[in-house]
């Protein structure tokens, strides 16, 4: 290309002889300047014209050669770092998913998983046996497998992995977003339950009306506590994961909630309720509130409201260990249980949309353990569960 280049110089009459073009060569191979159109014409010019006089020639020579390039932005030399590493995921068709299969269990993944970690000693791609990227091992990240630990990197988009071995950093829900409409909190409005506690500030008219009466028109003020509502409300709000679709919803939801209860606590967990909660994502692994504590201090009579996808693997609830962060001691469906036994007005709020919940397994689990009281986080969804809440 850049031989092409000279002799368009030459052609154009410009004096540029070979070895200052031997100069320009030497300087782009010491990499004095960046893969710009712009640096690359300063350097061109400074190596191979030595009066002034030629400049405004080589301007036309060096446009007429580089037609189009030189409009190029620097940036478009740059190849982004997510091109490269996208080189390493692999598009699988339908036929060879099927071919694929399932070592058949957390336990045998994780006995495969140690005997691996003792055995390989080098980075793999694009293999179907050691822990590597690409492939169809189930150990790794960016290719597929029906059943596999995802190690390091980002999720491909199958979503099938029964644990996830990486630092996963959870952001929290927005309290403050500006709801778009305000039947959501119609909705929610239905578990109010007013009652007159505290102070007596308030001006209870009727009364003071009839007492003003019996005693002979004189004024006798009452006063009456003021009225609020104390329906007390704990949220536990699924974070992170295939969650990330559904934020804005739960934003909202979240949001409704905490102008419409005065006395709402909250916390969160991912996929499953363990053995521990949080309030804050960030500090998500030095903050935790253990699941007894949430169980002991609030009140029988407080309405629970879960909310999550309930999209996961089935060994997330049913088996102890089966948490893709660490390995829980108890099965999730025990804690769920103890939940449910602890608060008998609960419901689970499901943004996933109710045709796809038959073809998730783990959301068949839980409304079984749950005994079938999951919602939809649809307006009609919002509607029946705060009845079920208010029985």
């Amino acid at each position: 290309m850049l031989i092409d280049f000279f002799y368009s110089l030459r052609g154009a009459k410009l004096p540029v002889s070979v070895k200052e073009y031997l100069t320009l060569l030497e300087a782009l191979k010491a990499q004095v300047i960046g893969p710009s159109i712009d640096e690359f014409y300063f350097l061109a010019r400074m190596t191979l014209i030595k009066d002034e006089k030629y400049f405004d020639k080589f301007d036309q020579a060096f446009g007429a050669y580089f037609n189009g390039i030189a409009t190029l932005d620097e940036d478009a030399f740059d190849v982004p770092l997510d091109w490269l590493k996208k080189r390493l995921e692999r598009d699988f068709t339908p036929e060879e998913k099927r071919q694929i299969e399932a070592l058949g269990g957390i336990d045998k993944l994780m006995e495969r998983l140690k005997q691996l970690l003792d055995e390989q000693n080098e980075r793999h791609e694009g293999g179907s046996k050691w822990i590597g990227s690409g492939g169809t091992s189930p150990f790794g990240n960016g290719g597929f497998n029906p059943e596999g630990i995802r190690i390091g990197g980002d999720s491909a988009g199958n979503r099938t992995a029964v644990k996830v071995w990486d630092e996963r950093a959870y952001k929290d829900y927005d309290d403050q977003v500006e709801i778009g409409t305000r039947n959501i909190k119609v909705a929610l409005r239905r578990l109010r339950r007013f009652a007159r506690e505290g102070a007596a500030d308030e001006l209870d008219l009727p009364d003071t009306i009839r007492s003003t009466a019996a005693n002979a028109g004189w004024l006798d003020l009452k006063m009456v506590p003021e009225r609020h509502n104390n329906v007390k409300v704990l949220m536990l709000l699924d974070v992170g994961g295939s969650m990330d679709d559904h934020i804005k919803r739960v934003e909202e939801i979240f949001s409704a909630a905490k102008s419409e209860f005065k006395h709402l606590e909250f916390f969160y967990f991912h996929n499953c309720v363990y053995d521990y909660l949080w309030k804050n994502n960030r500090r998500r692994h030095g903050e935790r509130t253990a699941t007894f504590d949430v169980l002991h201090k609030f009140s029988p009579d407080t309405k629970l409201i879960f909310v999550g996808d309930a999209t996961m693997s089935p060994y997330e609830v049913v088996q102890p260990g089966g948490s893709v962060e660490y390995n829980n001691a108890e099965a999730g469906a025990v804690w769920l249980r103890r939940l449910a036994d602890q608060f008998p007005r609960f419901a689970w709020l499901n943004p996933e949309p109710e045709r796809l919940w038959e073809y998730r397994q783990s959301v068949s689990i839980i409304r079984q353990i749950l005994g079938g009281r999951m919602f939809g986080l649809t307006l009609g969804g919002l509607e029946s569960a705060m009845r079920a809440l208010s029985k």
